[in-house]
Order: structure tokens, then sequence, then C-alpha cells
């Protein structure tokens, strides 16, 4: 089998999955994730979870990516939240460090989108912390399509934030195949 067509044969059989949307509006920060896992033109789960609470209830975190390299991320995440006494900017900084230098924490193939009642952030893999221009963000798959449906919504409705990741996760799973409507939501 030629490079090309191997590079074709493997981009035909990627784990494709998520789509993770976080925003903050009015003293509320909402976080959602779609629950399908896809390998190539095959759904091989439809009810993953990929958001939750962590931090003693006070932080939200949604991963995207290979799964055991997002729940890794998310563990060591977890331990600098702890070890920075809850300073989600801080702790998310010191991941980011980490990531940059730590030889075996470079070849995780996972993003992580972590919120407080302050602050929303992207900790990307190649270790950089974005916190967005806008209160919303979003990562995976189906991401581009769920942020533009945030944006939108949030400019131009009286939505409160949960109502606008609600309608624009719809939207995302509407026209991204590796996003479903088995929609997880946790609020702050």
């Amino acid at each position: 089998m030629s490079d090309t067509a191997l590079n074709d044969f493997n981009d035909k059989n990627m784990w494709r999955s998520t789509t993770v949307l976080a925003i903050k509006k009015d003293g509320k920060v909402v976080m959602a994730a779609d629950g399908q896992v896809t390998y190539g033109a095959t759904v091989m789960k439809g009810t993953a979870r990929k958001v939750r609470k962590i931090g003693d209830g006070k932080v939200l975190a949604g991963f995207a990516g290979a799964v055991a390299d997002a729940m890794t991320l998310l563990e060591r995440f977890e331990n600098k939240y702890r070890e920075w006494n809850g300073n989600l900017l801080k702790a998310a900084i010191e991941l980011a460090k980490d990531w940059r230098l730590d030889r075996a924490l470079r070849r995780l193939e996972a993003m992580l989108i972590v919120a407080d009642k302050d602050n929303l952030l992207l900790l990307s893999g190649t270790g950089e912390v974005i916190q967005p221009d806008e209160d919303v963000i979003a990562i995976g798959s189906g991401g581009p399509y769920a942020l533009a449906a945030a944006r939108a919504l949030l400019r131009n409705t009286d939505f409160d934030a949960r109502k606008i990741v609600e309608e624009a996760m719809k939207i995302a799973s509407e026209i991204c195949i590796y996003t479903n409507e088995n929609i997880t939501i946790e609020e702050l």
C-alpha cells in the first residue's frame, strides 16, 4: 500500500468525537458536551460523558480528544487546582507549563475547557491557555458549529446561558456528523 493510500486509510479510520461548549452569562457558567464517539464511519458509543464538575463542585471541565489522554490531563489539572488552592487561572498556567515541558504530556492528544465563576479557559495540546474574547468557547469536531450558533444566540436573543447552550448544541448536532443529541449539561 502506498504512503498516500495508507494515510487515506488511516484518516478514514480515525477516532472522532466530541463537541464541548461553555458559556458564561449573567453570573452563570454552563458547559455541555454531546455523547458521540465515532471511529471512521461507525458510531461506537452515543452516551459518553465528557463534562463534569471537579474541585468540590466549583469548576466545570470538558474534554475532547483521546479519552485516556483527556482523563490524564483532567486528573493533572485537578491536582494543580488543589495545589494552587482553587486558583483556576494559576492551575491552568502551571498545567500548560508541564504540558510543554514534560515529554510524556506533550504526546497527549486532548484539549480541555475549564471554567469557574470568574474564568473560562481553553487548555490546548500545544500547552497554551486561551481566554476567549467573548464568554463562549468550544472544542471538538463540532466545536466550530456550536461556537458559531452560541455567538449568534448570545448576540441576538435574551436566552439565558443554559438555553443558549441547549440550542447551540442542538444546531451543532444537526450539522456535524460526529455530534449527537445526547447532551450532558453542567452548570455553576
